[in-house]
């Protein structure tokens, strides 16, 4: 016999066996134990999540010999040709090479003839919105007033290109991407059953790199299968996909915490020369931020980070080194340097500044395991000697009127400043530019892409920190106003 693929031989051939459908699957069977059928169903959800699969199955409880049943027997003449795809009364249509009003006339003239053998004719159509919009008018009526006996199942994997018109005659299946963790537990159902040895990090890897789709995991499973040579690791699956080692996530980010630049470059430099793609690495090391930032939020529960207990562990203890303000921060350089790659022909350069940045922006006075000085701004507008020295600059003994020219001027003294009470506040501060300076309100732009750096400035802690710095360098008592530009 020839080999069979895992995509096709784990099939779901029952209800019992879909997977990360549940909601479908209770509304199908619902209507089949209540007698009250809809002529047409659109099944509309992402590639491989088991809609085609769904309809087979659903086919299979309406023409199963004792059915409609929800539990078809498999045994049958009808449920076994269903399940080999030769039943003539369930017919498969491609949408994408039946499209033209020509095959849907056929198709229209074909239906009015009575089931074989079964108590129903189904026809699946699967990639549905690619049939003309010709084509779909010509099936209106048929879908609106089929013969009793017919019933229609559209699958599709984008429903907005199917036209309004044929959504309002068909009830509505909405399929979910699959969790990782359910398609974890189907994948070790299949390596149990095929005497497969894989490493948990290497299933949660595949299912990660799957995008929910139970199909594709199943596929790579298959590839690995026949690809490695006794147990299935995470290098295995590193090899095949591209994907950066979770340790090497984590080194990086650990020098990042200790501002070391140089070995940051140097592990980069390793990845590329390993082959990996900078595109891939750089959604890696968002992906790594994210979880940092989900444990960080979480802590204990840590149910949204699909990864194994002794990673999610790790996850944990590392971000501890960081405040959620500096999450923050890292995601916005990031996703910044995602744009500025887009339009560069060398992707390496930006994320090489990017690391180098992230390093030189994370002082020790960020980290929460040593804390380094901090500034408790006492109520008075009366400059202190405790503030000038907790920002390390000079107070002017008498009132003068600043300008907005000097402002710009000691824009970094200001940086340096807000450096020595905390450091996330330099950091926003740093990016944006004083335009505007009236009645001593101090007007401060940021582009409009870096919203999130003004909302944080204006929360009252930062805005008294900033005021107070302000006050400290130029004996002027001003107030802060944020805006975006239209840049």
């Amino acid at each position: 016999m020839s080999y069979i693929v895992f995509a096709l031989k784990w099939r779901p051939q029952n209800f019992s066996e879909v997977v990360g459908q549940d909601h479908i699957v209770d509304k199908l069977k619902n209507a089949i134990e209540k007698d009250q059928l809809a002529y047409a169903y659109l099944f509309a959800g992402p590639r491989g999540v088991g809609k085609t699969s769904m309809a087979r199955i659903f086919a299979k409880a309406l023409n199963c010999k004792d059915g409609p049943t929800t539990t078809p027997c498999q045994k049958c003449t009808s449920c076994i040709e269903i399940s080999q795809g030769r039943s003539l009364d369930v017919i498969e249509i491609d949408g994408a090479s039946n499209r033209g009003i020509d095959e849907i006339r056929t198709l229209r003239e074909n239906v009015k003839f009575a089931p074989v053998s079964g108590k129903f004719k189904i026809y699946i159509i699967d990639e549905a919105h690619q049939i003309t919009s010709e084509g779909f008018n010509a099936l209106l009526k048929t879908l609106e007033e089929p013969p009793p006996f017919a019933k229609f199942i559209l699958a599709t994997t984008h429903p907005h290109k199917v036209i309004p018109t044929i959504l309002s005659r068909c009830q509505r299946c909405d399929f979910r991407r699959i969790p990782v963790r359910e398609i974890v537990a189907q994948l070790q159902k299949i390596i149990a059953q095929e005497g497969i040895e894989v490493e948990s990090q290497a299933l949660f890897a595949i299912a990660n790199s799957s995008d929910g789709s139970l199909r594709d995991a199943e596929m790579l499973l298959d590839q690995l299968a026949s690809f490695s040579k006794g147990k299935i690791v995470l290098k295995d699956v590193i090899s095949i996909l591209g994907i950066v080692e979770q340790e090497m996530l984590f080194e990086i980010t650990e020098r990042i915490i200790q501002k070391d630049a140089p070995r940051t470059l140097s592990l980069l430099n390793n990845i590329i020369d390993g082959g990996k793609d900078i595109n891939v690495f750089l959604d890696n090391l968002i992906e790594h931020f994210r979880n940092l930032l989900i444990a960080k939020v979480s802590r204990a529960d840590i149910q949204l980070i699909n990864l194994p207990e002794e990673v999610c562990a790790r996850l944990l203890r590392q971000a501890e080194n960081f405040t959620l303000e500096e999450l923050f921060n890292i995601f916005n350089v990031l996703a910044r340097t995602q744009e500025i790659s887009k339009r560069l022909d060398s992707r390496r350069i930006p994320l090489e500044i990017c690391l180098v940045k992230l390093c030189s922006d994370k002082k020790d006075s960020g980290c929460k395991n040593n804390p380094g000085p901090q500034v408790e701004w006492k109520p008075t507008t009366k400059v202190t000697l405790d503030v000038k020295s907790e920002l390390n600059c000079e107070v002017n003994s008498s009132v003068a009127p600043v300008s907005l020219e000097k402002i710009k001027e000691d824009w970094q003294k200001i940086v340096d400043a807000l450096s020595q009470v905390k450091m996330s506040s330099a950091n926003y501060f740093k990016e944006g530019e004083a335009i505007k300076l009236e009645n001593n309100i101090l007007t401060i732009s940021f582009p409009r892409n870096y919203s999130l750096y003004k909302e944080a400035l204006e929360r009252k802690e930062n805005k008294e920190i900033l005021e107070k710095a302000l006050l400290a360098l130029f004996n002027v008592p001003l107030r802060v106003n944020f805006i975006l530009s239209k840049e």
